[in-house]
């Protein structure tokens, strides 16, 4: 796989996640720049640092059926995603089961979060990607999911913003979500977590309204020029 290429498989994926505190800071900075541009009817990549007792959660929800979250917790990191599509769907079969190797292998202590109610539908759990990493993990793991010919977990169309990490891939995402080429700078700027200014908002979106965006900034605890966090 090359740099530019999309991983196509939680294996793929998993190889070439950063380490923890990198992969947070990443979360933090999306949600951060989507707040930024605007959102179509809510930013489609959001971080809730109160998602549960001391858990922090990165957030990607596409309003259309795809959806991910990575959630940062005392015990670790664990990740799943949606993709409504995929041939691996629970949906796809009649005992409405997980794909098999996906959960084979997950630690108990992340198996209670299979049945969060954000992760099921009625009774169905809804996943085509699972992966984590335990607190004394040197590396990040998923269960043994095989893969036929045709079969399409999804995480290249879900993970390939968070996974490239870098603000050209946030950049040429949001020219095709939002119809307008964002200052790449500005984009930069975010990505270092630097304080937002006002000439940083201006530059991203010049439509919105500080406030709002101040706001919407401090839920997530993101700094902004100015205030305290």
């Amino acid at each position: 796989m090359t740099a530019t290429s999309r991983p196509c498989t939680v294996h793929e994926l998993i190889a070439v996640l950063p380490d923890v505190p990198v992969l947070h800071d990443r979360c933090r900075a999306l949600a951060a720049l989507d707040a930024l541009m605007g959102g179509r009817s809510g930013s489609r990549f959001d971080y809730d640092p109160a998602w549960g007792p001391g858990t922090v959660a990165g957030l990607m929800n596409n309003g259309s059926g795809d959806e991910y979250a990575i959630l940062f917790t005392p015990d670790g990191v664990f990740g799943r995603g949606f993709d409504h599509e995929s041939s691996m769907s629970p949906y796809t079969n009649e005992d409405m089961a997980l794909w098999p190797g996906l959960v084979d292998s997950l630690p108990e202590v992340f198996r209670p979060l299979l049945d969060e109610p954000a992760f099921c539908d009625d009774e169905v759990r809804v996943a085509t990607v699972v992966f984590w990493r335990e607190t004394h993990d040197t590396a990040w793991r998923a269960g043994p999911v095989e893969y036929a010919e045709y079969d399409d977990d999804g995480t290249g169309h879900l993970f390939h913003v968070l996974a490239a990490g870098t603000p050209e891939a946030y950049h040429a995402f949001a020219e095709d979500y939002y119809g307008r080429r964002p200052d790449l700078d500005a984009i930069r700027h975010v990505y270092a977590l630097r304080p937002v200014t006002a000439e940083v908002i201006k530059t991203l979106n010049p439509e919105a309204d500080p406030v709002a965006v101040a706001a919407a900034l401090a839920r997530t605890g993101y700094p902004v020029e100015g205030r305290r966090m």
